[in-house]
């Protein structure tokens, strides 16, 4: 384990670097490429902790099997938090209302303004961090944990479809679509899913039986089909040309691939996969679909933040995007596996090792077996 956690001090430390070489050769190319990785890493806590609340709600051994993975995963939630800072400085080179608001009507100019902007972020990571502390404070009351799951998830829907239009939606501020924030919305959950599961499945951790594992995942990848497609009809009918230019905009210069790729990917092969006995009940086949999700997060995250930016060199955004995704990966992966290693403890002391060693039981863990 030593020499795996050296390896991954290596590659961090070459992937910093590199990132700073290109912050420093070209700081607006290399900050749309860790923008997409930051989108991509980031959602994985982010949807945990909406799983998380939900498992508190719909208690069942299948869910619950996963506790100790989904308190040690949202852990990560303040260093996603602090990796966010490149993005604040290169702020006026990625958000067109920071370089140039007065070309914004006066309510989006103040909206998107710089200040207001990072104070929304803060706020954000500020309540999930919370709300991670109080689902950990409450599993041994049943009560609490369903006031802290239900309160959760009411903020969670706001903040999370607000954060989506911030971080992504506001790239291209004379864009706009009512479903934005209910597709980020749908991007966490699948990205935070598809991270637990895969790591349970990989580390061979007893989780029980894969069928509702598979079910679940399907359901999310059926949300975020539908999403997507709610969009494209409500656009492709209001025929509004600002609109409209958003797709044309992915639609050439070699994004209609990866569009396709994706659709194909994220779609259709694990649609027609998980229809299959074999495959829902095969932990191998699973891990694999959970690594293919992952991977289309990071495409989808491509293409809907890198067409906003102009005036990037392809070349070098691609081998940043590399660089950051293999650096902010190598960082949460890092920190999840010290967390999961502390119980957790990573932003909290009070957590005891007897929690997640098994020593007691939560009260969770009396729901019946699905």
């Amino acid at each position: 384990m030593s020499m795996l956690r050296d390896v991954r001090l290596i590659v961090l430390l070459a992937t910093g670097l590199t990132l700073a070489g290109g912050f420093i050769l070209d700081g607006r190319s290399t900050a749309a490429a860790y923008l997409v990785a930051w989108v991509t890493w980031g959602a994985v806590p982010i949807g945990a902790l909406a799983l998380w609340m939900t498992s508190y709600l719909v208690r069942r051994v299948w869910t619950e099997a996963l506790f100790g993975q989904f308190v040690a995963t949202t852990a990560t939630l303040p260093v996603i938090a602090v990796a966010s800072l490149p993005i604040l400085l290169f702020i006026k080179q990625l958000y067109p209302a920071a370089a140039d608001p007065s070309a914004l009507p006066p309510f989006k100019a103040y909206y998107l303004a710089p200040w207001f902007f990072i104070l929304r972020s803060v706020i954000y990571f500020g309540l999930w961090v919370g709300f991670a502390l109080w689902l950990r404070q409450a599993w041994r009351n049943d009560a609490a944990m369903v006031r802290a799951a239900s309160a959760g998830l009411i903020v969670y829907a706001l903040t999370v479809s607000l954060a989506g239009v911030d971080w992504m939606e506001s790239l291209e501020p004379d864009f706009h679509s009512s479903v934005y924030g209910l597709l980020f919305l749908s991007f966490t959950l699948l990205s935070g899913f598809a991270f637990v599961l895969g790591v349970s499945l990989l580390s061979g951790s007893r989780i029980g039986r894969s069928a509702g594992y598979s079910g679940l995942l399907l359901s999310l990848i059926l949300l975020w089909g539908y999403l997507h497609a709610m969009q494209y009809i409500v656009i492709w009918s209001g025929n509004i040309p600002d609109e409209v230019f958003w797709y044309q905009a992915r639609l050439e210069h070699g994004w209609q691939y990866l569009l396709g790729a994706v659709a194909l990917g994220q779609f259709v092969l694990p649609f027609f996969a998980l229809l299959s006995a074999r495959v829902r009940s095969g932990p191998r086949t699973l891990m694999l679909l959970c690594g293919l999700t992952l991977l289309m997060r990071c495409c989808e995250a491509a293409i809907l933040i890198l067409p906003a930016i102009h005036d990037i060199a392809p070349r070098i955004t691609a081998l940043m995007l590399l660089a950051s995704v293999l650096s902010l990966g190598t960082l949460l992966w890092l920190t999840f596996d010290l967390a999961l290693a502390n119980d957790g403890r990573l932003f909290s002391l009070a957590w005891g090792r007897r929690h997640l060693a098994g020593s007691e039981t939560p009260p969770a863990r009396r729901g019946r077996p699905s």
